[in-house]
């Protein structure tokens, strides 16, 4: 039984640290799978994953290492970008008739989430939208080993399942101590096969985890030891791994900077970047990356007016081998997001700045907003969106 969580937010720097996750890391981690599954005392495999990564022989290889192993295995590779209730439901129709009991979680976040989302609801019943919050699982759920084949959201790490309402497109963030991976399992090798787009919009979404963590009101001295390395990381190695995808040092390192930087959230909390970006997903489908991505600058050049925030940019700035201030911060954020192809602004991503009020009233509704460490409502997320428009 996990030791109870006891709230040390009124202690100045107080955290109360349970990691959850065991980390494996290391090119070629992938054929220890067996070994690692049976560790967990499973018997028969979900493998939960898409059609892309499926092509990649991934499925394949990690198969042939459960099986030599003894375990059974059943594939369920119809995961969507964003996945919905209706492709959880899908998933858990496939778990429940092949009697499974243990998850792998193997590609982006959609997959991961999706394992997650499942594993809520064979082990727990009921609908998704029952454990949207935090803790509401009353039974145990079943081992999960999540393998990221991207180095961005950090979910492998996570003790949530980010899944969007069929109808509305509505991002539900479901989380529970027990949702957590049992491992994750870091391979840079699987990367090499993430189509380069992905690889930039994931690579800013593991940037901007590590820049609103640091800063946001849950942050600790514990949490930003991971926010700080996942900023150094990413900020270090993203533009190399852009511009020569064979490199595998940078490669490597973007993968355990995304790890990081999903410790650094489990830990802490995000902030109002990630609370413009989900409106612009669900209002207009804008690619989560490059929503966080077209946010991130506006709302580090807000928090920087508070001078703690400020303090704590400027140690990431002297951390990522900048000089150390915020404005070359800045401009590292902006040239990576202009490196990696993102929209230059708010109109070139589809979106129609005349429902700006409309997105404004949303993000103030998003719960990760309110640990911005500058207050924001929907009167400075019309500011926020108008500032991310002029890029």
């Amino acid at each position: 039984m996990a030791p109870p969580t006891i709230d040390l937010g009124s202690l100045t720097g107080g955290f109360d640290f349970q990691p959850r996750t065991r980390l494996v890391f290391g090119a070629g981690a992938l054929q220890y799978l067996g070994t690692l599954a049976a560790g967990l005392g499973g018997r028969h495999a979900l493998i939960v994953t898409d059609p892309g990564i499926r092509s990649t022989g991934h499925v394949d290889r990690a198969c042939a290492s459960l099986a030599a192993a003894g375990l059974g295995v059943t594939v369920f590779d119809q995961v969507e970008a964003n996945p919905t209730t209706t492709c959880v439901d899908r998933c858990l129709a496939v778990a429940q008739a092949a009697g499974i009991d243990l998850f792998v979680g193997l590609g982006g976040g959609s997959s991961l989430d999706t394992a997650k989302g499942c594993n809520f609801l064979l082990t727990n019943g009921g609908r998704m939208q029952d454990y949207w919050g935090y803790g509401k699982a009353a039974r145990p759920l079943l081992p999960l080993i999540a393998i990221p084949t991207t180095a961005g959201t950090g979910s492998e790490c996570q003790s949530y399942a980010l899944i969007s309402q069929a109808e509305t497109h509505v991002k539900m963030a479901c989380g529970d101590p027990k949702a957590a991976p049992a491992i994750a399992l870091l391979d840079p090798e699987l990367t090499r096969s993430q189509p380069l787009a992905v690889a930039a919009s994931t690579g800013i979404d593991a940037l901007a985890h590590a820049l609103e963590s640091a800063v946001c009101r849950r942050a600790t001295p514990l949490s930003r030891v991971f926010s700080r390395e996942a900023a150094r990381l990413v900020l270090q190695n993203l533009a190399e791994a852009l511009r020569n995808p064979d490199h595998t040092v940078a490669r490597a390192n973007l993968l355990l900077g995304a790890a990081y930087g999903g410790l650094a959230i489990e830990n802490s909390m995000l902030g109002a970047a990630h609370a413009a970006a989900n409106p612009l997903t669900a209002r207009f489908g804008v690619v989560h990356g490059h929503a966080v991505g077209l946010m991130l600058v506006p709302v580090m050049r807000l928090n920087a007016t508070l001078a703690e925030a400020r303090a704590e940019y400027e140690t990431i700035s002297h951390t990522a081998g900048l000089d150390g201030t915020v404005t070359a911060l800045l401009k590292k954020v902006t040239d990576l997001r202009a490196l990696a192809g993102l929209p230059a602004g708010l109109a070139a991503a589809g979106v129609d700045l005349g429902q700006i009020p409309q997105l404004a009233a949303e993000a103030a509704s998003q719960w990760t907003g309110q640990f911005n460490p500058v207050p924001v409502t929907a009167p400075e997320f019309v500011a926020l969106y108008q500032d991310a428009s002029h890029h």
